[in-house]
């Protein structure tokens, strides 16, 4: 367990917003539990949303060091976990060459001396005062066999290397493991967890977001460009903009000088929203309405 648990659901609330991310009571109480029960917290949801940015802000609500593991397709123990350091393994060996001890030497060079630690044993095999909060980014991103890999970390919070065998974690990490549902995650994995889903964020609360997280953006700007990117996300596109775009796009408007939208200026910086050519092309067809509309709104 975390050094440092939240004594109840608002306090999470509180933390979270003085650090600036403006969550909700329902993730607050998926965090408070993950905390009280010392499970890991699942949490999914489109790209963009805030997953990575609520574990990154946990970490300094806990005054705990972050570890990350970015996922990706063909990870694998030696990127995740560990790997043995056979160049210096095999300086030892030339050393010990004249050693009588051979077994005793072989046993010598596979000792945690010589261990290449990556972020999944780091976090387990750690000697923090406060336990870190270990990341596993896009889990969806990363195969199969790494997702039952993570099961027995997952669930008894060790890892066992054949040489040295089980290591298992004195003060378990706090770990939240994060999904953009590119495909399904297995249930076995999931079951392991608390589990919480991340949604696009209504109108009012991602213009608290904004005032938050880009105050350098004026009032009026914050919440046409919210408007904005909310009228995006109705249209048909390969991929709308989430919050993070949204943060982007006020602060790449607010760096020009904007304090309201106009069309011309929308047109110019619409690639901090959108990430695609054919969504570009439709988006740019509509914008002098959906400008219209959000100076409307707003």
């Amino acid at each position: 367990m975390p050094g440092y648990v939240p004594e109840s659901i608002e306090e999470v609330l509180e933390r979270l917003e003085d650090r600036r991310y403006i969550g909700d009571r329902p993730l607050a109480t998926a965090i408070f539990l993950a905390l009280k029960l010392g499970k890991p917290l699942f949490i999914e949801g489109e790209a963009g949303v805030g997953k990575t940015e609520a574990a990154k802000v946990m970490a300094a609500v806990l005054g705990a060091r972050l570890i990350r593991l970015q996922c990706y397709e063909g990870i694998d123990i030696a990127h995740a976990v560990y790997e043995w350091n056979y160049p210096r393994q095999l300086l030892h060996i030339r050393l010990l060459n004249e050693a009588s001890d051979r077994a005793a030497a072989e046993k010598e060079i596979f000792s945690k001396e010589f261990l290449l630690r990556r972020p999944l044993l780091d976090a387990i095999d750690n000697q923090d005062e406060v336990p870190p909060v270990l990341l596993i980014d896009e889990i969806d991103r990363s195969d199969e066999e790494f997702e039952a890999f993570l099961l027995e970390l997952l669930s008894d919070f060790q890892i066992s290397i054949p040489e040295l065998g089980t290591i298992s974690a004195q003060r378990p990490p706090f770990v939240v493991v994060t999904s953009n549902r590119t495909r399904e995650v297995h249930d076995a994995l999931k079951r392991r967890c608390l589990y919480h889903w991340i949604d696009y964020p209504g109108v009012d609360k991602e213009i608290a977001i904004v005032r938050a997280r880009a105050p350098e953006a004026a009032d009026q700007l914050a919440r046409e460009v919210t408007l904005l990117v909310h009228g995006l996300r109705d249209m048909d596109l390969y991929k709308v903009p989430g919050v993070a775009e949204t943060l982007d796009w006020a602060r790449s408007l607010a760096a020009l000088g904007a304090t309201r939208l106009d069309a011309s200026l929308v047109d110019a910086t619409l690639g901090a929203a959108l990430k695609y050519q054919e969504d570009l092309e439709r988006a740019r067809e509509a914008v002098p309405e959906l400008v219209a509309k959000a100076a409307a709104g707003a």
